[in-house]
């Protein structure tokens, strides 16, 4: 995903509560191991497990 695209798609992650970010995470298509790992670090530490249970 080309670095605007994914500032605006980092900015409406913050901004989401956890559900969204969920389906942010898991329905974006296009991101580079790098930007999926900076989502993954504005990710609350306390719902991995359901993060994780949506990626199975």
């Amino acid at each position: 995903m080309e670095l605007r695209e994914f500032e605006t798609l980092k900015n409406e992650f913050k901004k989401a509560d956890t559900d969204r970010k969920i389906r942010i995470y898991v329905d974006s298509e296009e991101l580079s191991q790098f930007q999926y790992k900076e989502l993954l670090q504005m990710f609350p530490l306390g719902d991995l497990d359901r993060l994780e249970a949506a990626l199975a």
